[in-house]
């Protein structure tokens, strides 16, 4: 009698552990689907080189343990909309570029470079040496409620893509242009009037004529996007914006149900598709001014005098809003600081003969 009970204790241990080890394992497969509303049309190297690159990294790092299906803006969620409807619940992650939140707090539009900020050199730094990433995740949950981190950035974009010449301060007097940001605020203080449109809509708008001119990216992705095929002028540098991070925002409790090695795969694509982007990016920038010279744009310098003019508006407007917000009075502080900081290094890394 004893033997049996033995045996039969044995035996319902046996099937515990069983059940136990099976019912581990299949946590630990567990598959997640999620579906990421972005800002961007498709085709783009927005949409091409960052949003769909980190699903593609994060479903190889996960060994396919957590998929994201990418959508065009406006296709679940406004291309405007995208950290709201995250937050909401409507999609699970989406990817933009963060100054598109500038009307709830302003933060957001120096996280994204702005006409006084660093160049994307020291501006990688800055996020991942620096405060960046902390500072970044820590405001877009205490202000918005959703994780969020850096995810592709992009160097010096062309000024503008125009109709009408712009080469001096004066000539910025009456034209309707393009953009979003900081550069939305500071622009009207040049004479100019702004148009605020989602990327899809900003094409058309400038094939007939709508605006005048617009900005939107580097040389090698406006390309791609058109711009040089139906306006004359292309002026450069991006005086407005000197680097322009993205990034991605999840949904928190959707976050809070992947497990540890989930939300770190998803953290290391993220890095690795800022850095990638960049380089990817850049190397789409390499001969684009030669095709636009075959098409026969006319190239406009900005003069220096516009040039400091547009960084000091640039500096004027920062400070402006550090004075009524704290969140932006604590990112502006870190990133002037490690911007002083990198002023040492410069001379370092360039040289004068090869200008």
């Amino acid at each position: 009698m004893r033997s049996s009970k033995r045996a039969v204790f044995v035996l319902v241990a046996m099937a515990a552990i069983f059940l136990f080890s099976a019912s581990f394992c299949l946590a630990a497969e567990k598959t997640f689907k999620w579906r990421m509303t972005t800002s961007w049309p498709t085709g783009v190297p927005l949409y091409t080189e960052m949003a769909e690159l980190f699903a593609k990294k994060v479903d190889m790092l996960s060994n396919g343990r957590l998929k994201m299906q990418v959508l065009p803006g406006g296709t679940i969620a406004p291309a405007l909309e995208v950290t709201d409807s995250v937050a909401k619940g409507i999609c699970e992650i989406g990817h933009l570029w963060p100054g598109y939140d500038i009307g709830r707090d302003a933060t957001t539009a120096i996280l994204g470079g702005w006409a006084g900020g660093m160049e994307s050199v020291p501006m990688l730094h800055w996020l991942y040496t620096g405060d960046g990433v902390k500072l970044w995740r820590e405001f877009r949950m205490e202000k918005f409620g959703v994780v969020g981190m850096p995810c592709g950035i992009r160097p010096t974009e062309v000024f503008l893509h125009s109709h009408k010449a712009i080469r001096t301060l004066e000539d910025f007097k009456g034209a309707k242009i393009r953009t979003v940001g900081a550069w939305a605020d500071i622009l009207p203080k040049l004479g100019a009037s702004v148009v605020t449109l989602p990327g899809n809509e900003v094409f058309p708008a400038l094939e007939r004529k709508v605006i005048d001119g617009t900005e939107w990216a580097t040389p090698g992705e406006n390309v791609i996007s058109g711009f040089h095929e139906v306006a004359k002028y292309i002026v450069i540098p991006g005086a407005h914006q000197p680097s322009a991070p993205f990034e991605i925002v999840i949904n928190k409790s959707k976050w809070e149900a992947l497990p540890k090695d989930l939300q770190t795969i998803i953290e290391q694509a993220a890095m690795l598709v800022t850095f990638e982007s960049w380089v990817r990016i850049g190397k789409l920038d390499m001969g684009a001014m030669e095709v636009f010279k075959k098409k026969g744009n006319e190239i406009i310098q900005l003069d220096s005098a516009t040039q400091t003019a547009c960084l000091k508006l640039g500096k004027e407007w920062a400070q402006e809003k550090a004075g009524k917000n704290e969140w932006f009075k604590k990112v502006l502080a870190s990133m002037n600081a490690f911007e002083d900081g990198w002023a040492a290094v410069a001379p370092t890394r360039y040289f004068e003969y090869k200008k």
